[in-house]
């Protein structure tokens, strides 16, 4: 496959697309996912973090939603277990599938704003937790 820059919905999409069947397939952190989204909702979540990253690629309006509410609840129903290795293998995979698709600004941006985005997340699960599971 031809590596390209990432120009389009159809871009961003394929990255997306492709980096969840990945995440799925994942012993470490598809379990997380596959036991939060269930089956069904698949295809709708697909569209929802194509909005994301197409709002975070090309600042248009399309996104609507609470990333960091929704990180949190999925800590609070994994018993707060979510830990900086599940973050790093999300980063690994995103990064990977990027450099296998894509090449440029754009895919170097998705990569920047995803290590940037991962910590926040984490940092903001962790401040989240009630005092009796820091370990």
């Amino acid at each position: 496959m031809n590596k390209r820059e990432i120009e389009s919905r159809e871009d961003v999409y394929l990255l997306v697309s492709t980096f969840y069947d990945r995440i799925k397939k994942d012993d470490f952190i598809g379990p997380i996912f596959i036991e939060t989204i269930p089956e069904a909702e698949w295809k709708d979540h697909l569209e929802k973090l194509t909005d994301f990253w197409e709002t975070n690629l090309f600042f248009v309006r399309k996104f609507k939603g609470n990333p960091v509410k929704t990180h949190k609840d999925v800590d609070r129903n994994f018993e707060y277990n979510i830990s900086q290795n599940h973050f790093g293998r999300w980063l690994q995979l995103w990064f990977s599938t990027i450099d296998e698709l894509f090449v440029g600004e754009k895919a170097n941006n998705a990569k920047e704003r995803a290590r940037n985005i991962a910590s926040m997340l984490f940092f903001k699960m962790f401040e989240n937790r009630p005092k009796s599971s820091m370990k």
